[in-house]
């Protein structure tokens, strides 16, 4: 009993900082943001307590237009994600052998040594009227003149798949390479085809990497505010400017801090419903991402 107490209190110890870090830095901000949410300007120096905020969400269409814009965007990229990163995960695990798949899922590694600033900004040279690609087009004659490339939902879409990418093959990479090469050839002598052991075995094995993966990309796309804003232009309709646009330019903190909740009470419902649809567990995805 003496024994059990003390490796109780030795875990405790070792998570003792890792808790007063998650407690300082994520607990006390989001319930600090969340009385702030709640609060009413009734005169310059007087609040009280009052859901003003959410009704002006609820009640603005233009809210709410951008709110379901970003959520059906990020959801779109997400899945966009998955369908680029699951071959190229297949690719690392199961076609290439030894220091070739090394190499290969350090090509995927390259783009993020660098920050999500320089990368986005590299679109911007590659997109823009007078950049590399549309002045390409114009050259082989595809386009009569350099056309503007950026400031697209395509483009954005683009931008949110680049940046997200390598968080959609880790889990797939690491659910896949323990999937037994055995099965599949087996499946093969059975007389089945490519797409039935895809559907069968090879998608049921990577459930949990694929709900990781798109877990973490969707709240990372959900959350952008430098890709939509860099390469969408002021015309993005993306829900965390707005939420920028209150805090920082209209100083408008509790009608900033309603849309964060909001924005994450979106995430947290999807996901949930995610996990939900796949039958995964989150203490178990989460092993995997």
């Amino acid at each position: 009993m003496h024994g059990v107490w003390q490796r109780r209190l030795m875990l405790t110890l070792l998570l003792a900082p890792a808790l007063l870090w998650l407690f300082a830095l994520i607990v006390l901000p989001h319930v600090d943001l969340a009385l702030l949410s709640f609060r009413e300007r009734t005169a310059p120096r007087e609040y009280q307590a009052g859901l003003a905020q959410y009704r002006t969400f609820f009640t603005e269409p233009l809210y709410w237009h951008v709110f379901v814009r970003t959520a059906i965007m990020s959801m779109l990229a997400t899945a966009l994600t998955l369908v680029i990163a699951f071959p190229i995960a297949w690719v690392i695990t199961k076609v290439a052998r030894g220091r070739a798949s090394s190499l290969l899922f350090v090509v995927c590694l390259i783009p993020f040594w660098v920050s999500e600033t320089v990368r986005a900004l590299g679109w911007l040279i590659l997109l823009r009227e007078s950049g590399v690609l549309p002045v390409l087009l114009a050259k082989f004659g595809l386009t009569a003149v350099p056309v503007e490339l950026l400031y697209h939902d395509t483009t954005i879409l683009t931008g949110l798949v680049y940046t997200s990418l390598l968080f959609m093959v880790v889990p797939l990479v690491s659910s896949l390479e323990s999937l037994d090469d055995s099965l599949i050839e087996a499946a093969y002598d059975l007389g089945a085809n490519g797409l039935s052991i895809l559907r069968r075995i090879v998608i049921p094995h990577a459930a949990p990497g694929i709900t990781a993966g798109c877990i973490v990309v969707f709240m990372l796309t959900l959350g952008n505010y430098l890709t939509p804003n860099l390469l969408g232009g002021k015309n993005s309709q993306w829900f965390t400017e707005l939420i920028y646009t209150q805090f920082i330019v209209r100083f408008n903190w509790e009608q900033g801090a309603a849309f964060g909740f909001l924005l994450l009470a979106l995430s947290t419902a999807i996901v949930a419903l995610g996990l939900r649809l796949s039958g995964q567990r989150f203490v178990d995805v989460m092993r995997r991402s």
